[in-house]
């Protein structure tokens, strides 16, 4: 991997983006038992369609993880000093999440050299979350 340095990005430029494979109801039991959160809502369709939903619903948290997997695969997880994020919509059983982001700011806190990044994740309906990222590069 290349890691970018400050002096290389521009305002606008985007970074590798990250595609993922369909969520499967595998995938949400999975994430289950990784993160504790077994909230039925997640697993059980009896309980999502008494909740209102046609079928259970992703994690949003499935979905921020992948957000911060995009940033890792760009830079070491030591270059990520803050991530942000806001849930806008639910991802779904069978939905593909994409994750994007772009340089926003760059700027000098102390020593370091700091970038903003504004990402968000998307489901072909949906963008399911917007979040920002501040890294230190060199």
């Amino acid at each position: 991997m290349t890691l970018p340095t400050f002096e290389s990005l521009k305002e606008g430029d985007e970074i590798p983006a990250l595609k993922i494979s369909p969520i499967s109801r595998q995938t949400l039991a999975l994430y289950c038992g990784a993160s504790g959160d077994h909230n039925p809502i997640h697993v059980d369709l009896d309980y999502a369609k008494s909740a209102g939903l046609d079928d259970v619903i992703a994690h949003g948290m499935l979905s921020a993880g992948y957000l911060a997997r995009m940033l890792t695969e760009w830079v070491p997880q030591s270059a990520i000093r803050s991530i942000n994020n806001r849930f806008t919509a639910m991802t779904h059983i069978g939905d593909s999440v994409t994750c994007t982001g772009k340089v926003v700011e760059k700027f000098q806190k102390g020593n370091e050299k700091l970038v903003r990044l504004e990402m968000e994740a998307h489901t072909p309906q949906a963008k399911t979350i917007i979040a920002e990222a501040v890294i230190a590069l060199e």
